[in-house]
């Protein structure tokens, strides 16, 4: 099957091309296709469908589209369009959808001319560029695609762009003119391309034509946007005025364009990579439902925010003393627009919405993007310490960590991320200042204002309390920013959407009613003032069975706080109560009961003791050091003893085990694990890499050779094996562009990869080198000490090569801890065996043995027996990652990039306080 959507939208087959039936299934086809192998939920697919109001069976009438497109398709196993969750994705590979076979052939592409092949780089690319048939689904008329084709339009002109850069090195300028000039015409703001024809027709000395090119640029810009060209086409004017343009085959003179098309390229893909991350997980908490929570802010009345001239940029006395700003959601990115340095500092109680404001303004900034403006890139503060780290140095390491595309040079150029930063092409949204140590608070407000001088945009949310004790602490402010505050739920708004979803003549809700309108400060009104009260209030009672009637019980919830107390407390069982997927839905719904989801997730909230992140490479922390210890280290212990057992009897495997168990004690007793590795394989390009780590890998094979005396025959081939064990790893790289977005699965899927890759290298290489030692090593010790039982050059050639291993793998102590486990086992004197089964067992035990020390050094590799620990005490599950995946499903976490946090602040407060009540093993306990 090939699909094709460079152009109108099509269908081919080994039989020709196949009909679709009408707009609609094309439409839903289209939608999926454009984000391929990717869910796209039943809502998506309706705004696709439906480009006004759609109708009350609109999701029935998609349903029923996918089952028409199925038949279409002979899709009877449902195996390319697949149900997933909320809702369809199409499931292809790169071979069988013209814009994955264009990404792959773009990117080939690009590996090719970073090696400086530019002639096979431009006919690979111009293969690339000829797979468009026109403008994406051309014909469609979806105008809730038109985003997305738009970008996949750029990444077409960027790859033209991209061609025409190389052709100009090659001196292929004479080719491009009229082509040039043609997409010019097309796109009469693009700077880039009107700076390549200006130096094809410079280098075909048409200096005047150039110049001209230059003024009908400028013209435009100043006549469209009221801008000026950029610096680096002023500058390139500059020189075709002086004469001075480079003569073709020289590339100088785009190096200044190309650096800049990667920022571009990484913009782009950064920006989308952003917006699916989010608007899954706007959708995800149902944040975009037609009617939610009203939200109301306006200026705060808290004496921390600087005075109107300092923020609006007016000489004191033209304009109040305080700003006077208001609004929603509706029109919060209009307002921060209308801050001269884009500069906003959202405050509120807890619950109050800062985080959904923060979501929404970031989908709203990257919905209707204003030229230049840079990509607002969601972030939580809490792993910041001003006082050892820059801010824009954090921004940049987190940037990489969430989108590690961003750290592949290949693609962005060297330090892209801090690039970024630098030069003001991500505006950081900093949500949740307060879920950084109190003491940090102040320091932070001061960096952060010495960091966004020069009007650089920012958007910062933090608890109203908090924010206003730092800034009196020591007067730190931020001098350009406004200050606003998220208002209470008015009574009727909370009234309003409580009342939302009842169904006709019912009367649950209007007890409550009453007692709001009756009491607007009671207790109930008091507690429904925040958008996370109303919202858990509608949840506990959505189900027809429940009665909020006992709410209004004044004896049972005397104050605010009670009330707040019992909607906290409601809220597990409204969202662990037992609901059936939906037909065809690929995945089931998993049941729990409440005691244990309550029982793990309190132990989940107090684990995390002050933090609000919760990453899986950390739970190791749950698990007291010297148990940790014993875990990771006796495993392996076990295997050695077995080893040395089989290689020259028990003694021997008892010095085996101690030695190397002990050395695993230690190594994880006291190591701080590093964290996971965000890696894809990846082939093109690594050439020279992978050669200088197979020359590194032969010496380490040649040396082990020497060092036990083996023949030449077996020391050459100990140095391709090692050759080839270490080469394999330039393999794995950084993703190949930032559209990829860390999460909890994709991080545990990354270092898994890169931990088995590296598990596989050393049970193979030292597997063969140990049957080969004892097979081929000569009886002839060189200095013996303890009775000849011990050779010192042999334990000295063990203990280096262990300790560099354990340098590799762990920190200190862990390799000093494994080079003397090395140096001890290295220098055992026994006879030799001539039995090649017993040899090749032992090389197999040995090579298991080290993959399994190394396997277990790894984050991905040290949670499977943590999670075991625990869960055999009761305190996670089993299934600990399918847990918090469907803790996320039902709302209770939420997915901050690759870490998960609870729902709020105030639940995990809650379910935290509940488990030390409950005491350690879920059961209440007399103090």
């Amino acid at each position: 099957m090939d699909f094709r959507v460079l152009g109108p939208l099509q269908v081919w087959t080994g039989e020709g091309r196949l009909a679709l039936p009408g707009s609609r299934h094309q439409r839903v086809l289209a939608a999926l296709l454009l984000t391929p192998n990717a869910v796209v939920t039943i809502g998506r697919l309706v705004e696709v469908t439906w480009d006004g109001e759609p109708p009350a069976t609109a999701t029935k009438q998609v349903q029923n589209c996918v089952s028409a497109l199925r038949d279409r398709l002979g899709d009877t196993e449902q195996r390319i369009i697949v149900t997933d969750g909320p809702g369809y994705r199409v499931a292809v590979g790169e071979n069988d959808l013209d814009l994955l076979r264009f990404t792959r052939m773009v990117a080939q592409a690009r590996q090719t001319g970073e090696r400086g092949a530019l002639h096979e780089a431009v006919t690979e690319i111009r293969a690339a560029l000829r797979l468009w048939r026109g403008p994406v689904l051309s014909g469609l008329g979806a105008s809730a695609l038109d985003g997305r084709a738009a970008r996949l339009d750029e990444q077409r002109l960027h790859a033209f762009e991209c061609c025409v850069d190389w052709q100009l090195a090659l001196g292929q300028h004479r080719d491009l003119v009229d082509e040039l000039a043609e997409v010019a015409t097309e796109n009469p703001l693009r700077e880039r391309v009107h700076g390549q024809l200006m130096l094809a027709l410079d280098r075909c000395e048409r200096r005047a034509d150039a110049l001209q090119v230059f003024e009908r640029l400028r013209t435009t810009l100043a006549e469209e946007l009221g801008l000026d060209p950029g610096q680096e086409i002023r500058d390139l004017h500059e020189r075709v005025l002086r004469g001075e343009t480079r003569t073709p085959g020289g590339p100088a003179d785009i190096d200044a364009f190309a650096r800049h098309d990667e920022l571009d390229r990484a913009v782009r893909e950064l920006a989308a990579a952003i917006g699916r991350q989010w608007t899954a997980e706007v959708e995800l908490r149902s944040l975009d439902r037609l009617r939610p929570v009203p939200l109301t802010w306006s200026s705060t009345e808290r004496n921390v925010a600087a005075a109107a001239s300092s923020v609006l940029g007016a000489r004191p006395g033209e304009v109040p003393e305080r700003l006077a700003l208001s609004g929603d959601l509706s029109d919060v990115v209009e307002s921060l627009r209308k801050i001269p340095a884009r500069q906003l500092v959202v405050l509120g109680e807890p619950g109050a919405g800062k985080s959904v404001l923060a979501i929404l303004l970031t989908l709203g900034l990257l919905a209707d993007p204003l030229p230049g403006e840079p990509v607002p890139v969601l972030l939580s503060p809490a792993s910041w310490n001003p006082h050892t780290e820059h801010l824009h140095s954090w921004l940049a390491r987190r940037l990489v960590e969430e989108y590690p595309g961003l750290g592949n040079t290949g693609t962005y150029g060297r330090d892209a991320a801090l690039r970024l930063v630098l030069e003001g092409r991500v505006m950081p949204v900093l949500d949740g200042l307060d879920e950084t140590p109190p003491g940090l608070h102040t320091a932070a407000i001061d960096a952060i204002n010495r960091a966004v001088t020069g009007d650089r945009p920012l958007v910062l949310t933090c608890r109203g309390d908090e924010y206003e004790a730092a800034v009196r602490q020591e007067g730190a402010f931020l001098v350009r920013a406004a200050v606003v505050e998220i208002g209470p739920v008015r009574v009727q708004d909370a009234i309003d959407f409580l009342t939302a979803r009842r169904r006709t003549g019912e009367t649950r809700w209007q007890p409550v009613v009453r007692a709001l309108r009756q009491e607007p400060d009671g207790a109930l009104a008091r507690a429904l003032r925040t958008p996370l009260m109303v919202d858990l209030a509608q949840t506990a009672y959505r189900d027809p069975a429940t009665d909020p009637r006992e709410l209004c019980d004044t004896t049972r919830f005397p104050d605010q706080a009670a009330v707040e107390r019992h909607l906290l407390d409601a809220y597990l069982p409204a969202v662990y109560s037992d609901r059936p997927a939906p037909p065809g839905s690929a995945t089931r719904a998993r049941h729990y009961e409440l005691a244990e989801a309550r029982r793990w997730l309190g132990f989940l909230a107090r684990h995390l003791g002050g933090s609000h992140d919760f990453a899986w490479w950390q739970l190791e922390r749950a698990v007291p050091s010297t148990i940790a210890g014993l875990l990771l280290g006796l495993p392996p212990a076990v295997l050695f003893t077995l080893t040395g057992w089989f290689a020259a009897g028990p003694a021997i495997g008892i010095v085996y085990g101690v030695a190397f168990g002990a050395a695993g004690f230690v190594t994880h007793r006291a190591m701080r694990r590093p964290g996971p590795l965000r890696v894809e394989a990846r082939f093109a390009g690594t050439a020279a890499g992978f050669a200088q780590r197979f020359t590194i890998g032969a010496v380490i094979g040649v040396c082990l050779g020497f060092g036990w005396s083996l023949p030449v025959w077996a020391t050459c081939l100990l140095s391709v094996v090692f050759g080839l064990a270490i080469g394999v790893h330039v393999w794995l790289d950084t993703p190949l562009d930032a559209n990829r977005v860390s999460s909890p699965g994709t991080v545990l899927r990354d270092d898994r990869r890169a931990a088995l890759a590296l598990t596989a290298s050393f049970v193979v290489s030292l597997s063969l080198f140990f049957t080969l030692a004892l097979l081929l090593t000569p009886d002839d010790p060189t200095t013996e000490i303890l009775n000849g039982r011990f050779d010192v050059v042999l334990g000295v050639a063990g203990g280096v090569a262990a300790g560099l291993l354990g340098r590799l793998l762990v920190p200190r102590p862990g390799g000093l801890a494994y080079a003397a486990a090395g140096a001890v086992i290295g220098g055992q004197i026994f006879e030799p065996t001539r039995s090649v089964a017993q040899a090749c067992l032992a090389g197999g035990l040995f090579g298991l043995s080290v993959g399994l020390s190394v396997w277990l050094a790894r984050a991905s590799g040290a949670l499977g027996p943590v999670v075991v620990w625990l869960a055999a005490r009761g305190r996670v599950p089993w299934r600990f990652l399918t847990f918090l995946d469907d803790a996320h499903r039902r709302g209770v976490l939420r997915q901050v990039g690759g870490v998960y946090q609870f729902r709020h602040g105030r639940l995990q407060e809650r379910l935290a306080h509940a488990q030390v009540s409950g005491g350690e093993d879920g059961t209440r306990t007399n103090r």
